[in-house]
């Protein structure tokens, strides 16, 4: 591991200085996949800024309803946090799912929205990889992929994105607030990750230097009626083969209003917004919830060895809707 400097920050404007002209520098958070990359050798960087201690351990309902969630609050705090459970169950389940107690005591939310690939090319620093290298290949493309992307990939990059938080946040429309040398900012989910195009290696719209401050969760009273489902190789802690984040509002057999965002599927968490549409106004049955799967999944580009995603991911859609509506109707 490069020997590297260490500095801790005392407030945000503070750490974002530190930052500022140092294109090495790192921010420390939990450090639960910061530190797994320098060990590799993937990361290397010359400084480490500690914002651990920073005023961002918090979670608070606003004026408006709105939930936000400092950047420093542990994924431990933030599952077992009442009003997450209460207002936003499937996000509780999604970090439950995410890890280990041990590196849920330690993971923060801010890093978690940062944390990268698990492709075993991008963690090997002998293979090519635009994600380490730009410009260098993608050797995932035509060798092992079979956890890879099925939407939005590019033949520049096939690496889905690992956190299983971030699609629960996805879900729920979620803001990313920021500050930057400027000041404070606010980015959409979305807006928050880019997509992959020939430029893998640039994963979120964060300026450089630029920290996360928080998470903010709108008012969504659909999302008090939600669950999130994960599918791993293993019943231990594991990463996705698929997993999803569903909510379902019914009147009278119809669907009023829906949510669904889908995991290990695509470079970022992936809104599953064709589905949505497909669904909303129409009747809350089995054959509609499979229809709107097909709809969602036509845009799927599976690779020779990870074809199985798009039925699972399918199977996922009608089931954990199936399941929602019953309990709507009970």
């Amino acid at each position: 591991m490069r020997e590297f400097r260490y500095g801790r920050a005392t407030g945000v404007a503070e750490a974002v200085a530190l930052h500022a002209g140092n294109p090495e520098a790192r921010f420390l958070g939990g450090g639960t996949n910061l530190v797994d990359l320098m060990k590799s050798g993937v990361e290397s960087p010359e400084l480490l800024i500690d914002v651990r201690g920073l005023p961002l351990d918090r979670i608070e309902v606003a004026g408006d309803g709105s939930l936000r969630i400092g950047a420093t609050v542990t994924n431990s705090d933030l599952a077992a946090h009442p009003e997450v459970r209460r207002r936003y169950p499937a996000l509780a389940q999604a970090v439950l799912a995410g890890a280990s107690g041990q590196l849920r005591n330690m993971a923060t939310v801010g890093g978690n929205l940062l944390q990268r690939t698990r492709c075993g090319y991008f963690y090997d620093t002998i293979q090519p990889c635009n994600k380490r290298r730009p410009g260098s290949g993608c050797p995932a493309v035509t060798g092992e992929h079979r956890n890879h992307a099925i939407l939005g990939w590019s033949e520049h990059c096939v690496a889905t994105h690992p956190s299983d938080m971030g699609v629960a946040l996805a879900a729920f429309d979620a803001v990313v607030s920021v500050h930057t040398a400027d000041g404070p900012a606010q980015l959409p989910l979305p807006d928050f990750y880019l997509p992959v195009g020939d430029t893998p290696h640039r994963e979120t719209a964060l300026p450089p230097g630029a920290l996360i401050t928080g998470v903010t969760l709108p008012p969504a009273p659909v999302a008090a009626r939600s669950r999130y489902r994960k599918v791993r190789e293993r019943a231990s802690y594991a990463f996705a083969n698929a997993s999803i984040a569903a909510a379902l509002d019914i009147r009278d057999g119809v669907v009023r209003e829906v949510r669904l965002a889908f995991g290990a599927v695509a470079s970022r968490p992936w809104r599953a917004g064709t589905a949505e549409r497909t669904l909303t106004g129409g009747p809350a049955t089995a054959e509609a919830f499979a229809a709107a799967a097909d709809a969602e999944l036509a845009a799927a580009r599976p690779l020779t060895h990870n074809e199985y995603k798009v039925p699972l991911v399918r199977n996922l859609v009608v089931a954990m809707l199936t399941e929602l509506a019953e309990e709507a109707a009970r």
